[in-house]
């Protein structure tokens, strides 16, 4: 069942690049053809010239099997472009596949697949199969037409000598048979091994600084050198089956060199076989040889990649949790006014039996500054995941403007709410592409003035490149502030009529946060803004605050009007002074 799967897998790749592949095996069928009659044409010259010696007839037998030779030499190099020109063909086509199909899965997909393995498979494994629908299936079809066509020529020179060639071969096909799930399981776990390594440089690389700063060198190496033991050995152990298979396969082709040598030499001396019948049998043993040796590589290739598309289709065929319905409604940008509405929204995490919202219910008015607060943990981060639906929420829970968002077109969802995450994610490329990466066209004139707004504009001309100053990996050039201050500016840039910043500026400080606020209320047309902050001072400043604690909003209302209340944002400002005449 396995197997008959991942065959149809393998011609539905195949199935788009079907003229090449179709001229490649022609050519190869070609190839074999000449290959068939240029010995059939030896033996004829070797049994002429026995009769008759002379120049002529040299020259008569020697010039087309030269140019029937050459031919045969450009036909298989056409072959090999065609067969091999597929296999780079469809690894593109998967490569595009996989990297399109990522960018629908939803973020919690990439919480529980690491990068390095995604990587490793849309690398490795692309490649091992295209080396798959590349060699192996040139070579599988060689043999193929070898035996095809040479058997039935072999046969008509002598039967009794071609069967006893073949004797050999039912062992060859036994010990193939017999190796063969060994070497798919091996390579099976050296394709998870080199999944593990590459998850580990991945992860190293960007924690280098974490590294060095806990001064973890040496564990860091150790790790990495257990992980490349345990390669290593699953490697040696794949290195040790085939080191056994395809010498064997190898040394029983040749059997049957040895055994036309052997027994043509006895026709030849008993006169029972002429000297032209026992070359042309020798030369298409020979031909047998190559491509039954080749068998070897082939039953590598083949394992590789039979491994590999369980790998790839495992990534192929996960359905996008969050996506667009039959029954998905447009909303134009224009038409958004920004009111959000939630409904009893609950969302617990896949795993956990605890809800991480439970409940919450309320109202923000277009145009209005709502700050988020509560201790970590409270589910603010889960809300503001949930807006934009990077989270897999219930129907008749959230509303954009009284439409349900999980009815909303996705583009249209999240063309209408800008979202700075806690992690500031920037690009490695210019602070320029970083501001506009959601609107790339945008002029210069509009970048700086959302860089104004961020707060971050004057920092950028004291850069060596001003705006057009490369940040390193992730903006790793930048201090925190920067990095946050950069990211809000990018959601600006898009105008969005609703903004999220969930704790977007917790590197800024209290009085550049509280500026920042106040020129979102006043610089953006009325913009929603949602501010989930552990910055109380500039909370404050906000229309209304959200208390939230253990999934649940526990108070709503302005700063004076909480402080005023026996509840928890009065204790968590009663702290926030605390720590302010403590500095």
């Amino acid at each position: 069942m396995a197997e008959s799967r991942r065959l149809a897998k393998l011609g539905a790749y195949l199935r788009p690049h079907w003229r090449d592949a179709t001229l490649g095996i022609l050519a190869l069928l070609s190839v074999n053809g000449l290959g068939v009659y240029i010995p059939w044409l030896i033996r004829s010259a070797v049994d002429q010239l026995s009769v008759s010696f002379s120049f002529n007839q040299i020259i008569r037998y020697v010039v087309p099997i030269i140019l029937l030779s050459s031919a045969m030499w450009l036909i298989r190099m056409a072959s090999r472009i065609w067969l091999f020109g597929v296999g780079r063909q469809v690894e593109f086509d998967l490569k595009q596949r996989i990297f399109e199909h990522l960018l629908k899965l939803e973020p919690a997909y990439f919480a529980t697949n690491t990068a390095g393995d995604l990587i490793n498979r849309a690398t490795s494994d692309v490649d091992n199969i295209r080396r798959l629908l590349g060699f192996a299936v040139l070579s599988l079809a060689n043999t193929v037409f070898a035996y095809v066509l040479t058997l039935p020529v072999m046969l008509a020179i002598s039967v009794d000598l071609t069967l006893a060639s073949l004797v050999v071969y039912p062992f060859m096909f036994w010990l193939v048979h017999l190796f063969s799930d060994r070497l798919r399981k091996q390579q099976a776990v050296v394709q998870e091994e080199l999944s593990d390594i590459s998850e580990l440089i991945q992860e190293d690389v960007s924690g280098i600084a974490l590294i060095k700063i806990y001064a973890q060198e040496d564990n860091e190496r150790r790790a990495f050198a257990q992980k490349n033991q345990q390669l290593l050995a699953a490697n040696l152990q794949l290195a040790k089956s085939r080191n056994i298979l395809f010498p064997l396969i190898g040394g029983l082709a040749n059997l049957s060199s040895l055994v036309i040598i052997w027994l043509g030499a006895t026709r030849i001396s008993a006169g029972t076989l002429a000297v032209g019948d026992f070359l042309a049998l020798l030369i298409y043993v020979e031909r047998l040889v190559f491509p039954t040796a080749l068998l070897g590589f082939t039953i590598t290739a083949y394992q590789r990649g039979e491994v590999s598309i369980d790998r790839l289709e495992s990534i192929l065929s996960v359905t996008p949790k969050i996506q667009d319905t039959a029954d998905t409604v447009h909303l134009p940008l224009a038409d958004v006014k920004g009111k959000l509405t939630a409904n009893n929204l609950s969302y617990t995490y896949p795993g956990a039996t605890t809800p991480a919202l439970e409940n919450i219910s309320f109202t923000i008015n277009p145009g209005e500054t709502v700050a988020i607060v509560g201790a970590i943990g409270s589910g603010k981060s889960t809300l503001a995941n949930a807006l934009p639906r990077l989270l897999d929420i219930a129907p008749e829970q959230l509303f954009l403007d009284g439409w349900d968002i999980t009815k909303i077109a996705l583009a249209d969802l999240r063309n209408a709410i800008a979202y700075v995450p806690q992690d500031s994610f920037l690009f490695s490329t210019t602070i320029k592409n970083n501001i506009r990466y959601g609107d790339p066209v945008s002029e210069q004139k509009d970048v700086e003035s959302v860089a104004k707004l961020a707060q971050i504009d004057a920092e950028i001309y004291n850069f060596p490149q001003q705006y057009e100053t490369v940040v390193g990996e992730r903006g790793i050039t930048l201090s925190g502030g920067q990095r946050q201050r950069t990211a809000l500016a990018r959601a600006m840039l898009v105008n969005a009529p609703v903004l999220i910043l969930d704790d977007a500026l917790s590197s800024v400080d209290n009085q550049t946060a509280t500026q920042i606020l106040n020129n979102l209320s006043s610089g953006t047309g009325l913009k929603t803004v949602i501010f989930i902050t552990h910055q109380l001072s500039a909370a404050a400043a906000a229309d209304r605050i959200f208390v939230m604690d253990k999934g649940r909003i526990v108070q709503i209302g302005n700063h004076l009007e909480l402080v005023q209340q026996q509840g928890l944002y009065r204790t968590l400002w009663s702290q926030h002074q605390v720590e302010e005449l403590l500095r």
